[in-house]
């Protein structure tokens, strides 16, 4: 089937799986034909190394740990773009983002590019869709989702012209009916505000409260939930910000790499950002302020730990665990002190990569670690092919079902992709850095493939070029690609971009 007839098709289905789910009588099957649950919990901005199977022993995650040991755990998971919006739109569509067209944040996903309850098109399954969306209209239940509890009212402005703007998120309504007046001079309430709230207020025991009110009303019934938490991203601040003491805090093992002139332009002018303008009045010239940062960035962690632990401990209350496919992992990571940099948008591992989880209650799927480099790209085949869907032609991704019981992926080499946008840039720079040569920096494409033995090639088309070995440099601290020690790798690891670019579309030249 070709790609154009695929999409056709899923959006007839999709379109008929939304009325059926609104409409149709709940369809309550037998424990022995029951067909699998899906639970899919996943966070904003959570790099890899924040629970104990990634490497952090420090930080209190016990629910992820528990879920992790319970789990097929992918140690090297990457983002399609390690930004909201076209990190997002691949979770949710199997499509890379400039084939769904989100390269950027706040583009909306096209309304006839079908969701996963759309693509599998089943009208037996109850769905929900709970907590941030961020690919446009972000309140309003949309792509086969028939119940929506929404959180964020500050996307607005990118709602389409049919959309109404006055209407407002669940959350504000929960806040409202709490007696809470709002803060900001467009009456809603800010990001900032709901982080100051007492941890019964915030966002995540709100989403908690409704994930298990789902569970429960749905237990005779198939469904599809999924559950998006906010944090831990930015304005990184919350009711746990002292649950992690800022002297137990280790500082990233790379956190004083100084990007050298050979490190792209556009990092270095991030790092510059960063380092003069601190964040959320931390002074991040200091290692006091990265301290103080990361203490609450692992705060907000354990913060949605707790809420997870409470979902899976209605699952598992409610007779549901051995029919529910439960799914962890978060949009793209944070760098957190790493370099010194913050936030995402770049191509350094602690940014692109994040945790991927898969506890399967099904014969065959034991608890594991695995550690191939797999991407987002493949959760939708994936997932398809759990719950019985043949998976059409027309994905790019492949399924990791034959991985995940001990075979091998379809393909081995994982790709990522990094698309301009000015929303995501700094406006100043260093002394001596020209305005013209700083926009082509910041103008960027980047390509990247991470090989399975563990090689790591970036390749722009306005600035420079990366090669990392990540079995001896997995901080990244020492650029390879300008050394001349390694033409054939850079040509052949080249050769696999150019070749994964001509089977998706790729047109941008790099």
């Amino acid at each position: 089937m070709s790609d154009l007839s695929r999409r056709q098709f899923l959006k007839t289905t999709g379109r008929v799986s939304l009325g059926a789910s609104i409409l149709g009588a709940p369809h309550v099957c037998r424990a022995a034909d029951r067909k699998p649950n899906l639970l899919f919990l996943w966070t904003d901005e959570q790099r890899a190394d924040t629970i104990d199977v990634y490497g952090n022993t420090t930080i209190q995650t016990p629910n992820m740990s528990r879920l992790a040991q319970e789990s097929i755990v992918f140690k090297r998971a990457y983002v399609s773009q390690a930004v909201c919006t076209p990190s997002r739109s691949t979770v949710m569509t199997g499509l890379w983002p400039h084939e769904s067209g989100c390269t950027q944040n706040n583009i909306p996903l096209p309304e006839t590019t079908p969701c996963l309850p759309e693509i599998l098109g089943d009208s037996d399954y109850r769905t929900g869709y709970f907590g941030k969306w961020h690919l446009g209209d972000e309140i309003f239940a949309q792509h086969g989702f028939a119940e929506w509890v929404s959180l964020e009212d500050g996307y607005r402005n990118y709602y389409r012209e049919t959309r109404d703007k006055n209407q407002k998120s669940s959350y504000y309504h929960f806040l409202k009916d709490l007696g809470y007046t709002p803060d900001t001079s467009q009456g809603d309430f800010s990001r900032g505000f709901a982080s100051r709230l007492k941890i019964e207020h915030c966002k995540p025991k709100f989403l908690e409260l409704n994930a298990c009110d789902f569970l429960r009303r749905h237990k005779n019934e198939p469904f599809i939930l999924y559950v998006n938490f906010l944090e831990p991203h930015m304005p990184f601040f919350g009711p746990l910000n002292d649950l992690h003491s800022p002297e137990e805090i280790s500082l990233p093992a790379n956190f004083d790499d100084p990007l050298e002139e050979d490190e792209p332009l556009a990092y270095r002018l991030k790092q510059f950002h960063y380092r003069e303008h601190g964040y959320g009045g931390l002074d991040l010239k200091t290692e006091a302020g990265w301290r103080r940062l990361i203490a609450n960035y692992w705060g907000l962690c354990s913060q949605v730990d707790r809420s997870i632990g409470e979902i899976l401990k209605t699952l598992e209350t409610e007779g549901l665990a051995n029919h529910t496919i439960v799914v962890y992992t978060s949009d793209h990571g944070d760098m957190m002190g790493s370099h010194r940099l913050l936030a995402k948008t770049v191509m350094y591992e602690e940014a692109t990569r994040v945790p991927w989880m898969m506890r399967v209650p099904q014969s065959g799927f034991k608890a594991q670690v695995i550690s191939q480099p797999v991407s987002h790209i493949d959760m939708v085949p994936t997932l398809l092919d759990l719950m019985g869907k043949p998976v059409e032609d027309g994905f790019t991704g492949h399924s990791l079902v034959p991985l995940m019981k001990g075979g091998v992926a379809q393909e081995d080499h994982v790709f990522i992709e990094w698309n301009p946008s000015e929303a995501e840039n700094p406006t100043e720079r260093p002394t001596g850095i020209g305005p013209d040569k700083a926009e082509r920096a910041l103008k960027s494409y980047t390509r990247t493939v991470v090989s399975p033995s563990g090689w790591k090639l970036c390749l722009n088309d306005q600035d420079s070029d990366q090669l990392f070995n990540l079995n001896l440099d997995p901080g990244e601290t020492q650029n390879l690609f300008y050394t001349g020690m390694h033409s054939e790798r850079i040509e052949a690891l080249s050769r696999r971009i150019h070749q994964w670019q001509r089977r998706v579309g790729d047109r941008i030249v790099v």
